[in-house]
């Protein structure tokens, strides 16, 4: 009898309990208008941005490459972080590219500086040659102090091995290491001449030179090369390593180059103890769960090496609505441009949801902000699956209602506004 009582008390409280609601109006919850200008953040949303950069340690901006609207939003949240210090940039190109861009990122001459790097060495720097981030690279290094720095933690991109070469010869090689590369370098200047004609990256010195060149240059290099010399002559190798394993399908191409990224933040960490840093990759690197891919990349490393030192990581995805976005067209070829809009696609999306919940009363210029920790709180298991994903890989959503594709330098065709 007491068991059936029970059993019906239980049954009452369960048909009592309200069902959960619709998840958009959940959504609707946990999003709200967030406007960016140069004065800074503002809106409802600007609040939530403003306390959760301010309690991190890490802030990772995954994002849509090659735009002019998310460099800006990029220097807004350096200007939160500066005040009280950010040590570093952690971005989506190699070591001695960043090298490059830090040595002019406070120059007033910056974007000049960098078109005349990519004009000798087309295809040498991986984002970081388009205008609207020279100009973010340089807008974060005023705000945040003498000491900022930038840390490329890829391989190095399609055309960056004149440039290495060129910096191993200048760091005083052996005789048979001086030799030995010299080579190397006019192949690659042959190479470069045959890209820049065909404007195909498999011309490239990379994608061109043999496996037994390589290695009869390792053997000099590894004689008499010096430290300098191997350390670059390393990141030609393994970026080369990366490039065929993508080219030919085989050997975790993807995998190999996120491990390399781990391993070379973590040494700027340990050269940096509690070092604030803030990161901006494609935004497939920065989920803090199973990326897309299937894969724990970056994000993912940031994520349990914050929590194991009892901080903060941020993950922010910013995307876009519609507008226009640039793709590669070839070796020191100007982007190629063209128009997206996110509600023409007929597969599931949460930039259409966000896109499909935004209010009447606000401006069609507003972004919009989802703060996906509410949701991951409140349970995701009646949530779409596209949302689970999100939710579970990233702490807040912002969605630009529209992007313009940024210019690169060094490769215009004509002036741009």
């Amino acid at each position: 009898m007491l068991l059936g009582s029970l059993a019906a008390l239980a049954g009452a409280a369960a048909a009592e309990e309200p069902a959960p609601p619709p998840f958009q109006a959940r959504l609707a919850q946990v999003t709200a208008p967030l406007d960016i200008s140069p004065a800074g953040f503002s809106g409802a949303g600007a609040a939530t941005l403003t306390d959760a950069v301010a309690a991190s340690r890490y802030v990772l901006i995954g994002e849509s490459h090659l735009t002019r609207e998310i460099p800006a939003f990029t220097t807004q949240i350096c200007r939160l972080m500066a005040p009280s210090g950010l040590t570093a940039m952690a971005i989506e190109t190699g070591p001695e590219a960043a090298r490059v861009v830090d040595s002019v990122m406070r120059s007033a001459d910056r974007e000049a500086r960098i078109a005349a790097f990519m004009r000798r060495h087309p295809d040498g720097i991986a984002f970081f040659n388009a205008r609207d981030e020279v100009q973010m690279a340089g807008d974060c290094a005023a705000v945040a102090g003498p000491d900022f720095a930038l840390w490329g933690l890829d391989q190095e991109f399609l055309g960056s091995s004149g440039h290495l070469l060129q910096e191993m010869l200048a760091a005083r090689p052996g005789s048979r290491a001086h030799a030995a590369l010299s080579e190397l370098a006019a192949q690659d200047q042959a190479a470069t001449a045959a890209a820049l004609a065909s404007g195909s990256p498999g011309d490239l010195f990379l994608f061109s030179v043999t496996q037994a060149v390589l290695d009869q240059a390792a053997a000099a290099v590894s004689q008499d090369g010096g430290e300098r010399v191997q350390h670059l002559f390393g990141l030609l190798t393994e970026t080369r390593a990366i490039y065929q394993a993508s080219q030919t399908r085989q050997g975790d191409p993807n995998g190999r180059r996120a491990r390399l990224m781990k391993r070379t933040l973590a040494a700027h960490l340990a050269d940096n103890p509690g070092a604030r840093v803030l990161m901006k990759f494609g935004a497939w690197h920065f989920y803090k769960s199973l990326n897309p891919l299937d894969q724990r990349d970056l994000g993912a490393f940031v994520a349990e090496r914050a929590d194991g030192e009892g901080v903060a990581a941020l993950h922010i995805i910013v995307l876009g609505a519609k507008g226009t976005e640039a793709g590669y067209d070839g070796v020191g070829r100007p982007a190629v441009v063209c128009g997206f809009d996110m509600m023409d696609d007929e597969g599931p999306d949460w930039r259409k949801d966000v896109t499909l919940a935004r209010s009447a009363d606000v401006s069609p210029d507003s972004w919009m902000l989802v703060d996906l920790r509410k949701l991951r709180t409140d349970g995701l298991a009646s949530a779409p699956a596209e949302w689970r994903q999100l939710a579970l890989g990233y702490d807040i959503a912002i969605l630009a209602p529209t992007l313009t594709a940024s210019s690169l330098l060094g490769a215009e065709t004509a002036a741009t506004p």
